[in-house]
């Protein structure tokens, strides 16, 4: 199963601001889904996380594990959703209706304002404690208040490990 990839593309990342003030703190992240059914079927939840110092890491490392193993609780930033949850890393139910057939689940994420960040999105698979499935990785140069440029995730890699993929908020 590691040798797959997980039909994320078009995973389309689009950077859209909440409005043109420039004194918000911060950016509004949109996500946009797609996976291949037969991939959607094992994949319980997605976890969005950003990490500082985006360019002092390497993604093909972060996508090897779970990024709780390999990164401290500090080098995450603080996330919000829409409807106001906040965390160092969000879940989002995967659709899996939505995703029968080629289908696209839209997920948004608040990012702080800053540069220099990595985004990182794991698969989580059904069950407790919650198993690590794969992710993917790309970098954040700079996320600013206003409009910000569209991003292209990188295709998922699926390397399932045994590790609890949770991270505390």
């Amino acid at each position: 199963m590691s040798s797959r990839l997980l039909k994320f593309l078009p995973f389309a990342l689009g950077l859209c601001a909440c409005g043109p003030d420039t004194s918000a703190t911060s950016g509004r992240f949109g996500l946009d889904v797609v996976m291949s059914r037969a991939v959607a079927n094992e994949v319980h939840a997605l976890q969005v996380s950003v990490v500082k110092d985006g360019s002092r890491r390497n993604c093909t490392e972060l996508q090897r594990t779970c990024l709780n193993t390999q990164v401290r609780r500090e080098d995450l930033v603080v996330l919000e959703d829409p409807r106001g949850n906040e965390g160092r890393a969000l879940r989002f139910t995967v659709d899996l209706a939505a995703m029968q057939n080629g289908g696209s689940q839209a997920l948004a994420v608040d990012v702080p304002v800053g540069r220099d960040y990595a985004l990182v999105i794991e698969a989580l698979a059904v069950g407790s404690p919650s198993r690590f499935l794969g992710s993917s990785c790309n970098y954040l140069k700079v996320v600013n208040s206003g409009d910000n440029a569209p991003v292209v995730a990188a295709p998922l890699v699926l390397t399932e490990q045994s590790c609890d993929p949770s991270i505390a908020p």
